[in-house]
């Protein structure tokens, strides 16, 4: 989310233009994103590659499509990488997995702790890029036991899983640029609060008419469950 952004949702327009004259007068400026990513996506595997169902699909509820991505933090042990899986619908980060090795096992712990937390109902759309990742036999199973339908992006196309790469620029811009991790230990403390703590429950989106993802999810059960409650009187 932009400062400005945040500035427009809080702030009247008059105190917003004189922030940023007195941020131009004592010369503070935005921190510049990186150039530099890393390449986490090995497609040229054997395994087999779901076609792209995300397109044309208009999502209009929770749990409806959840969308999958990796991603590496550089440490002083080297890199962490962090598998998380998002809802589409309000943004939410609902799994997520940290380990120093990017298999197969983490992308699964990853979607089991969302099928922990959300208990979905079916159908679920799955969208995923193509690394080899995504496309071994056993997230295949963890998929086809809870009836998950698989969805990955066209052959170097990452703007199919926008979505994700913008909570992963979100992360970096707004903390990992501003931290040099020493261990594992400090960079995963680090990111369970800024997932669980900031973006989640504090961090506001213009796209959710500046709520967080946890707010907006909670105003919407609420008039489901006084409508229960008035039916029942």
């Amino acid at each position: 989310m932009a400062v400005r952004d945040w500035l427009m949702r809080w702030a009247v327009p008059d105190d917003v233009n004189r922030i940023a004259r007195l941020m131009r007068q004592d010369r503070l400026f935005a921190r510049r994103r990186s150039k530099y990513r890393l390449r986490t996506t090995a497609s040229c595997h054997g395994g087999p590659i779901a076609p792209n169902r995300l397109r044309e699909l208009t999502v209009q509820r929770p749990d409806q499509v959840w969308v999958s991505d990796a991603t590496g933090i550089l440490t002083g042990h080297g890199w962490l990488y962090l598998v998380a899986v998002l809802d589409l619908f309000s943004r939410r980060v609902v799994g997520w997995a940290m380990s120093p090795s990017l298999d197969a096992p983490l992308v699964s712990v990853a979607l089991g702790m969302a099928l922990s937390q959300r208990r979905p109902s079916k159908p679920l759309l799955l969208h995923s890029d193509r690394g080899s990742q995504f496309a071994s036999s056993a997230y295949r199973q963890l998929l086809a036991q809870h009836g998950l339908v698989a969805s990955m992006s066209r052959k170097g196309n990452c703007y199919d899983n926008a979505f994700i790469e913008s909570f992963w620029s979100s992360l970096k811009y707004e903390l990992v640029y501003h931290h040099r991790f020493a261990t594992y230990a400090e960079a995963r403390t680090a990111i369970f609060d800024y997932i669980e703590t900031f973006y989640n429950r504090t961090r506001l989106h213009s796209s959710l008419a500046y709520r967080s993802p946890v707010n907006f999810e909670s105003q919407l059960i609420q008039p489901t469950k006084q409508t229960q409650i008035d039916d029942r009187n």
